[in-house]
């Protein structure tokens, strides 16, 4: 007997019937003949409206004075352009100066950055030198240059007076009367209005020197403090995939411009001390540091500046004695060799590499240009400019 409150059994379910392989076959052959039979609608096929497609409309050209206007319009902005740049040409000549300068002041900076000097403080002890040597420069030579360069001018007829006594100078005094009128020349002020355009041309030319020397100083330091940032910024100008050969080729144009200008201070230091030397042992000494101050201005000027400085002593040698103006030239043609066959290699064969006939033909050019800061820029702008050939022209013809 059953227990009432038990819960009732659940049947099971009943067993599926087993199909097999041939009968599922059978389904599917069934089901693809009703699919096969069955129609298939035919799509509806909406007719669209044609649409003509637009004239061709024939180019307009622009009417010839809107024309003539446009093209006057741009002769008349690169015309203002030009002429403003030629207005700031002497600016634009000193911030070049100033930035080459800064180039060659920066191995010494980089000196003290490898002595771990952070480089605001080594900018800063590299300025106040700088500063120092010039303001030692100015109240202790500019005195005694002042004094000798009078003394010069006012024992100068007297010279010409003795030069004249040498029998050739004094055949040559008989017919074109040299001393006398060289000596009215000096004596009558016409220098100073020929050189200067009188005393407010001479006033106006210092006023122009000290504001130039002041600016060139100014920018320089500015230019060495920021010159990470100066060509970190000529670095991003070009594309990301040509930015490390961009990189080198500027790196390569830097250092050179530095060597130059470094190098140049060695060379005109040189000479200009070794003509002091001479100048005090051959009997010069009264003019010895006008006369090293004149070299010192002349070697600036490549190649034919040792020349020049040899023409300015030798004049003077020859005025306060013939023999002092022969030993002048021999020492002066000594010392050109002694600079160009072993100073100037030395000190400038591994920063600018141009040719000979391109050192001449680009001071000429810069010296014409743009006066003695041209002649000192133009042998490292065409270095680089040779630079650029080299690495970037040259392949491309190569390759084409």
């Amino acid at each position: 007997m059953t227990d009432p409150s038990a819960p009732a059994a659940v049947p099971e379910p009943a067993p599926r019937p087993h199909r097999s392989l041939l009968g599922r076959a059978a389904t599917k052959v069934r089901r693809g003949a009703r699919t096969l039979m069955t129609p298939t609608p035919e799509p509806v096929i909406v007719p669209v409206p044609f649409t003509p497609p637009p004239p061709e409309e024939k180019p307009r050209w622009p009417s010839p004075f809107l024309f003539g206007f446009m093209g006057a319009l741009g002769v008349l902005m690169a015309v203002a352009l030009a002429q403003a740049v030629l207005t700031v040409q002497s600016v634009l000549i000193l911030v070049v100066l100033a930035l080459f300068l800064a180039l060659g002041l920066s191995p010494a900076v980089e000196f003290l950055r490898r002595r771990r000097v952070p480089r605001g403080f080594a900018v800063t002890i590299v300025a106040v030198t700088l500063l120092a040597v010039i303001a030692l420069g100015v109240t202790a030579l500019v005195p005694i240059l002042t004094e000798q360069t009078a003394t010069l001018m006012r024992n100068l007829p007297g010279m010409l007076q003795n030069l004249a006594r040498q029998p050739q100078i004094a055949q040559w005094e008989e017919q074109y009367q040299i001393t006398s009128t060289v000596t009215e020349f000096f004596s009558s002020g016409a220098l100073l209005e020929n050189l200067f355009g009188g005393l407010w041309g001479a006033g106006r030319l210092v006023a122009n020197l000290v504001f130039s020397v002041i600016v060139t100083l100014v920018l320089t330091i500015y230019f060495l403090a920021s010159l990470p940032t100066i060509k970190e910024t000529i670095y991003s100008l070009a594309p990301a995939s040509r930015r490390p050969r961009t990189r080198y080729l500027a790196e390569e144009i830097f250092r050179g411009v530095s060597g130059y200008i470094t190098g140049m201070f060695v060379i005109v230091s040189v000479a200009s001390v070794s003509a002091f030397i001479f100048m005090n042992i051959a009997g010069l000494g009264s003019y010895s540091l006008a006369l090293a101050f004149v070299v010192a201005m002349f070697c600036f000027i490549p190649l034919v500046g040792s020349s020049l400085a040899m023409a300015s002593v030798a004049i003077v040698g020859f005025a306060v004695d013939p023999t002092i103006g022969i030993a002048t030239i021999i020492y002066f043609l000594i010392y050109q060799q002694f600079d160009a066959y072993v100073l100037y290699p030395t000190v400038l064969k591994r920063t600018v590499k141009v040719p000979g006939a391109l050192v001449v033909l680009s001071a000429i050019i810069g010296g014409m240009l743009f006066g003695v800061i041209g002649a000192v820029i133009a042998i490292p702008t065409t270095a680089a400019l040779l630079l650029l050939h080299r690495e970037i022209v040259q392949p491309a013809l190569d390759a084409a």
